[in-house]
């Protein structure tokens, strides 16, 4: 879990990542084992992981993949953080 700290009067956090992410506009979908699927869009990616934006995080199952279309591509991965609309997922 990433470190909160204060500097200057703001919330900075420590960056943990293993790999940078590059920004990224694009349509996805989170595809469950059970069949069922939600829309999301990928706001940043990198070899390990992404942040992804939903509309409901709520009730995702442990693990799911992710499915590009327009990148051709498809990552199993489980989310590491979930917040209001967005989740951070991590690849398998």
């Amino acid at each position: 879990m990433n470190r909160v700290t204060f500097r200057f009067g703001y919330r900075t956090m420590i960056e943990r990542r293993t790999a940078q992410r590059h920004r990224v506009l694009k349509q996805g979908t989170l595809a469950f084992s059970s069949g069922g699927s939600a829309d999301c869009t990928v706001r940043n990616i990198s070899s390990s992981g992404a942040r992804i934006e939903i509309e409901n995080p709520v009730g995702l199952p442990e693990s799911f993949t992710l499915v590009i279309a327009s990148a051709d591509l498809m990552r199993h991965c489980h989310p590491v953080w979930i917040g209001n609309q967005q989740l951070g997922v991590a690849f398998d």
